[in-house]
């Protein structure tokens, strides 16, 4: 369906998501070592605490957990809007995240 995805609000709407789960969380997007640190354990978050979330619900993992979908959301973006031949990037929020999570999956071992 590419053509038809209108990126710009997609990565507006994002980010929103992403600034509003930050809040939540504490997050100060400045702080690279926060955010590297956020950045890594999006990466390595175990599937095991998604089912645990159903039967006792933490209002601050859920909106970690949300957050780590939203990181997921936020890089298709950037992926399938490139293949189009359109750059999504958003706000400091997006680009800080984003930074984080290309530099930690650097770090990570091969799959």
């Amino acid at each position: 369906m590419a053509g038809f995805e209108n990126y710009a609000q997609d990565t507006r709407d994002i980010e929103l998501e992403i600034e509003r789960r930050g809040v939540a969380l504490g997050i100060d997007w400045h702080n690279e070592e926060q955010v590297r640190a956020l950045a890594r354990e999006a990466l390595t978050y175990p599937a095991s605490e998604i089912t645990m979330l159903a039967d006792k619900p933490d209002y601050t993992k859920l909106a970690k957990l949300e957050l780590f979908g939203l990181a997921s959301l936020m890089l298709r973006t950037m992926q399938e809007s490139a293949e189009t031949g359109f750059e999504s990037h958003g706000g400091d929020a997006w680009k800080a995240f984003a930074r984080a999570l290309w530099a930690e999956r650097r770090q990570l071992p091969p799959a």
